[in-house]
């Protein structure tokens, strides 16, 4: 098996880079649709949030209202780490047993957008950034998510700069261009993925 940590900022392209890894065979795990699924109406890990944050931080059919709990925490570094300190561990568990079930000769793409920020390369056998200028992923997220442009630049203030995200890449996927070229690039990568998980599992 071969793990690697997928990451880049908001607005890079990451997820399309990991649906193209599936697409080719990579067992993808979703760190953001894990961190959704672990606080769900009815599980502990939404109860704490609100015990945290308050029923403030809930819809009216009582499912958590994430932009509203965006505003908060991404404008406060001290309520971040502590929302992080509920949802991560719950995370890793989850994320842990989906790694185990996985065939010993995959390619197993932890799609993690925090792996730097959380001093996760460590736990990955190859680290995959995707990069794309601050610029480019800023209009993407007002385009393609509704934020406005302050919104968008506090959303990449509250994460890893480039340089600390490209300073852990084993690999970069450059998606500065059009789809086409990202092809183009996780082919590439995926080539070299799938050689070195082969390698891994005949030893």
């Amino acid at each position: 098996m071969l793990r690697v940590g997928l990451t880049g900022g908001i607005g890079s392209g990451k997820s399309e880079v990991a649906r193209r890894l599936a697409d080719r065979g990579a067992v993808v795990i979703d760190a953001d649709r894990l961190a959704r699924e672990v606080v769900e109406p009815g599980t502990s890990g939404l109860a704490e949030v609100v015990a945290e944050f308050g029923e403030g931080v809930l819809t009216p059919d009582g499912r958590l209202d994430r932009g509203r709990l965006g505003e908060i925490v991404f404008a406060d570094a001290e309520r971040l780490a502590r929302l992080n300190a509920i949802v991560h561990p719950r995370v890793a568990e989850r994320s842990a047993e989906l790694m185990a079930a996985a065939p010993r000769d995959a390619v197993v793409v932890y799609d993690v957008p925090l792996l730097v920020e959380n001093g996760l390369a460590g736990d990955y056998d190859v680290v995959v950034v995707v990069d794309a200028p601050d610029d480019v992923r800023i209009a993407r997220v007002v385009t393609d998510r509704g934020m406005t442009e302050e919104q968008a630049r506090a959303r990449i203030r509250a994460q890893a700069s480039r340089r600390e995200r490209l300073a852990r890449a084993d690999v970069v996927v450059d998606n500065s261009g059009s789809l086409a070229d990202l092809d183009a690039r996780v082919a590439e990568v995926w080539a070299r993925l799938a050689e070195r998980a082969a390698h891994s599992s005949a030893r």
